[in-house]
């Protein structure tokens, strides 16, 4: 069950770095960042994982158990930090996006590069 969380990641992150690398587009680029950041998001949930275990809130019923069979809080309270985190990075690279197609008219790196401003 765990590898296959670590294939997911792994592919999650191939696509994202080829939006990266290869699209000439800045939408899709900006869509590839968040493919890879979500990729992380995941590996660091996977890293947290135990296997039969209970979740991190303690009652009656498991106080004595507490310690050592919980699911690890730390990797899911930093995830729900960093999605906000790339949420606002998001948002300010499209901006910039929308600013560059008012500015040259297009929002392809292969035209912008044989543009002058």
């Amino acid at each position: 069950m765990i590898y296959e969380s670590y294939l997911a990641v792994a592919a999650l992150f191939a696509i994202g770095l080829f939006c990266v690398t290869f699209k000439s587009n800045l939408v899709k680029k900006v869509m590839g960042l968040g493919i890879i950041a979500n990729s992380i998001h995941i590996l660091y949930i996977t890293i947290g994982y135990r296997g039969d275990s209970i979740n991190p809130i303690v009652t009656p019923q498991n106080a004595a158990a507490f310690a050592q069979y919980t699911v690890d809080p730390i990797p899911q309270a930093l995830v729900l930090t960093a999605i906000v985190i790339d949420m606002c990075v998001t948002s300010l690279a499209l901006i910039i996006i929308i600013w560059v197609q008012r500015r040259f008219g297009t929002v392809e790196m292969k035209e912008i590069k044989h543009l002058k401003g």
